[in-house]
């Protein structure tokens, strides 16, 4: 009995062979005749294609700080800084030095230009505004004790939507890359904020930031696993606003020119009480927008203080040049009032680019 059960067994493997064998033929088949017919493909065989995305960006002079009695008054203004870019969908903080004190304290950075020393003010601005930008579970990592955020922690908390709390559910996670090793070529392990680690395909360096996008976790499956993607993905397929990224330039004409797109801004406004008056603004179509605010004594001290620069009217940088508060009672209105007041009287009358595109790449 036991030859027989054998050989029937044999014959049903040889049948299975040749039914996989019909099946890869009839496949081939169709996708010749699909071919040759030039069938139209279905709308839900498409891929979905992806908003190219349009930005706002913010250049603000850090000598600002300057101007505030305390460092717990330095440390606040920074934050309303950081609420307003937040509320208004920035996606970039320009913080320049306008050369309105050249006695001033000066710190060494590292740029993309090499190292060079830049006003104090201007560092604690911008590692202020990155410290509250960046999700509190992740802080810990970047953000080392350090005099300038000694009071950074009693400002109000941006609440952004990529600040997830640990029992929140998003497609979408910013994290840092751990020290867990890893099987040779099996990416890398990132703290995303949850009680479990995420399992993500590329191999990273220990310690860098990164946006994670969580996959479908199968019944019985006890790693999470992710793809590693670019800061720009949750925007381009949820429509979320992911955070601002700080950049720092020596002066007001390395705004225009080390800006991290392509093509540059395509559209720029000065704000002064100089200017033309907002209602009178018609805003043209644009792909990148950059606003720019003066400090103590406005536009024109950065323009003076910087050689680069050959124009002799502030106004003549800029696309537009304009008066948001062309009634105001008070002498003088300070930079953190002027972006509120900014951003506010310009968000219904911005006209960006929505193009759709097949890839993801940023201008």
């Amino acid at each position: 009995m036991a030859p027989i059960k054998e050989r029937k067994k044999h014959d049903m493997d040889i049948t299975k062979t040749e039914r996989k064998r019909w099946k890869e033929k009839k496949l081939l088949k169709s996708l010749e005749k699909h071919k040759k017919e030039k069938i139209p493909v279905q709308e839900s065989e498409i891929p979905p294609k992806l908003k190219e995305l349009s930005t706002v960006s913010i250049a603000l002079p850090g000598s600002i700080l300057e101007n505030a009695q305390s460092p717990a008054l330095r440390s606040y203004l920074a934050g309303q800084i950081a609420r307003a870019a937040c509320i208004y969908r920035v996606d970039e903080i320009i913080v320049f030095d306008d050369g309105l004190n050249p006695n001033a304290r000066k710190s060494t950075i590292s740029l993309t230009d090499g190292v060079t020393e830049i006003p104090h003010c201007c560092v604690q601005l911008a590692r202020t505004l990155q410290y509250l930008e960046c999700p509190q579970y992740l802080r810990k990592f970047f953000f080392p004790v350090h005099d300038d955020l000694q009071y950074a922690g009693l400002l109000n908390p941006l609440d952004a939507p990529h600040h997830l709390r640990q029992n929140d559910v998003f497609l979408f996670r910013e994290g840092v890359v751990t020290t867990k090793p890893v099987k040779e070529g099996e990416g890398s392990i990132v703290n995303v904020g949850l009680l479990q680690d995420v399992h993500v395909d590329k191999l990273l360096t220990a310690g860098l930031r990164c946006t994670v996008e969580l996959l479908p976790q199968n019944e019985g499956q006890k790693k999470q696993k992710g793809l590693v993607v670019p800061p720009s993905s949750p925007c381009r397929k949820r429509g979320v606003y992911w955070g601002y990224t700080v950049r720092i330039a020596t002066s007001l004409s390395q705004v225009f020119s080390q800006s991290p797109y392509k093509k540059g801004y395509d559209l720029t406004i000065g704000t002064s009480d100089k200017g033309s008056p907002v209602k009178d603004f018609t805003c043209p179509r644009y792909r990148h927008l950059l606003v720019t605010f003066g400090g103590l004594q406005g536009l024109e001290a950065a323009l003076e203080s910087d050689d680069s620069l050959k124009v002799d009217e502030p106004q003549l940088l800029f696309d537009h040049y304009l008066n948001v508060a062309p009634n105001q009672a008070s002498r003088i209105i300070r930079t953190e009032e002027a972006i509120l007041i900014t951003l506010a009287r310009l968000q219904p009358l911005l006209n960006p680019k929505r193009d759709y595109i097949q890839t993801q790449t940023v201008d």
